[in-house]
């Protein structure tokens, strides 16, 4: 099977997107796949940054180690560098193909939630402004959607 490449993408790059790159590098790692992971956001304001703590500590407690630093999407090269751009909400992915002028990527534009078999959520719900539980909340959704995403990478 050839490499294949996955952008994950919510706003501001600490909470949610770093944390599908992380469940999903672990799992990836576990099924010995050949699939390399990256995260952004379509805001640039945390660039640099290490995951939300309390992302951190949640996702620690699960196993997942969120090692990467924030990044703001840019087009012009992560339209071409990547296979696969997984939104984590409505809102994100109206923003990445307001980015995608020509429509060109539609193909590879998706969200998170397009590969949940458990959980009915149609968004990955920004955890940012609450407590502990919507922590929890989006890395069980993360984790149901993972699994659902790797399973079609490896078909």
């Amino acid at each position: 099977m050839p490499t294949s490449r996955v952008l994950f993408v919510c706003l501001g790059n600490i909470c949610r997107s770093p944390t599908a790159e992380g469940v999903m590098q672990h799992l990836v790692e576990q099924a010995g796949a050949d699939v390399r992971v990256d995260s952004a956001g379509t805001g640039g304001w945390h660039a640099g940054e290490r995951a939300d703590p309390r992302m951190r500590e949640h996702a620690a407690k699960r196993g997942y180690d969120l090692t990467s630093r924030a990044r703001a999407f840019d087009r012009s090269v992560d339209f071409e560098a990547f296979d696969l751009i997984v939104a984590m909400d409505d809102s994100n992915l109206a923003n990445l193909r307001r980015q995608d002028r020509a429509g060109r990527y539609a193909h590879k534009l998706v969200k998170m939630t397009d590969y949940c078999s458990r959980h009915p959520h149609s968004e990955v719900p920004d955890p940012y402004y609450g407590g502990d539980q919507g922590f929890e909340l989006v890395i069980d959704i993360i984790e149901d959607a993972a699994g659902g995403l790797l399973a079609e990478l490896q078909r």
